[in-house]
């Protein structure tokens, strides 16, 4: 086996591991936790709870958040993984000075309400400036091949067809901003987020950093896979 058939395996089988533990995860949590209530997720974004500011105010309530890159773009994405992200943010599995403090003071019936609203929202794309076409055309071959002399595997191979998600587990990239997308990988890559260390962890330090701005400023204009995924779930 050639060393970037060893590290494409490797990484998909962290993928497949994520796809796996996906299934039975919502199960378990619904056992501890009454049906999640979507109007209630929605009072909590507009107006916060439990002593926690509104989401609103970083996310937009319609989840498009303001379109710097500051806060990602959470409209659409599944209800289970915007949940796994709170545990992780709570478990200081990945740290982040407003969204740790916030996800240990929301109790989980709060985040599993405001985690389905937001995942049943649409959300607006805002506006931006077009990136470089020759950084975005490297960034498409990143996310579709991958770079077999640097042993990167396609982006698409875990994140699906143009970065459209593979719910539940596996986030849409397609339309999110790239400047959330570039700070993300590079927390990745230094190791402050620890979560995915058989995949995210693993490709994010085989990129480099023009890599990283590539595949960041690519996925933010793939905003149609975005707007078909959000409409499926």
């Amino acid at each position: 086996m050639t060393r970037i058939n060893r590290a494409n395996a490797a990484v998909a089988m962290g993928c497949l591991a994520l796809l796996c533990l996906a299934g039975p995860a919502p199960v378990a949590a619904q056992d501890k936790q009454r049906p999640a209530e979507v109007d209630r997720g929605a009072v909590i974004a507009a107006q916060g709870a439990a002593g926690v500011p509104a989401c609103a105010q970083c996310h937009a309530f319609s989840g498009g958040s303001d379109g710097s890159g500051a806060f990602p773009r959470i409209a659409g994405q599944s209800a289970y993984y915007l949940e796994k992200q709170m545990r992780d943010f709570a478990s200081s599995v990945r740290a982040n000075a407003i969204m740790t403090p916030i996800a240990k003071a929301l109790p989980p019936n709060d985040t599993t309400d405001v985690a389905a609203f937001y995942a049943g929202n649409s959300g607006q794309f805002l506006p931006l400036a077009a990136a470089d076409a020759a950084l975005v055309e490297k960034g498409r071959q990143l996310a579709r091949v991958g770079d077999a002399a640097k042993n990167i595997q396609a982006c698409n191979n875990c994140h699906g067809p143009d970065g459209a998600g593979i719910p539940p587990a596996i986030p849409y990239l397609a339309g999110q901003y790239a400047q959330y997308i570039a700070f993300e990988l590079q927390m990745w890559k230094r190791g402050h987020r620890k979560s995915s260390p058989d995949s995210m962890a693993l490709v994010a330090k085989q990129l480099d950093d023009q890599q990283i701005a590539a595949v960041a400023a690519y996925y933010q204009q793939v905003r149609g896979a975005a707007s078909a995924a959000a409409s499926t779930r």
